[in-house]
């Protein structure tokens, strides 16, 4: 991509910077003024539950496949062993350590 010194890409930056203040600054201004839906309020709940897997899943999944192997096994069965953690305990460190102890010793033993 080439930056040229007409004022076209500089007036596009301002313009797009001037877009995402306004979309973002409607919420607060109008925030008293906004009637929201009470079906909306109570679906709001879960979207950091929808969120959080969307993120971890291709970390999981896909980071650090070796050669030829689509997902990561290594990261897989150390995520299953963290939630199986997590559900027995529901203690964050607790889940975070088996978790980071199993993909440890899975990435030094190399099984399969």
């Amino acid at each position: 991509m080439t930056i040229t010194n007409d004022g076209v890409t500089v007036l596009t930056i301002l313009a797009c910077g001037v877009a995402t203040l306004l979309l973002r600054a409607s919420f607060v201004i109008w925030h008293s003024r906004l009637s929201v839906p009470l079906w909306f309020t109570r679906s709001l709940k879960f979207v950091a539950a929808a969120v959080l897997p969307a993120l971890v899943m291709p970390e999981v999944l896909f980071r650090g496949t070796l050669p030829g192997d689509l997902v990561n096994y290594y990261r897989i069965i150390a995520a299953v062993l963290a939630l199986l953690v997590a559900w027995r305990t529901r203690h964050l460190f607790a889940t975070l350590t088996v978790g980071m102890i199993a993909l440890w010793v899975l990435q030094w033993l190399r099984p399969f």
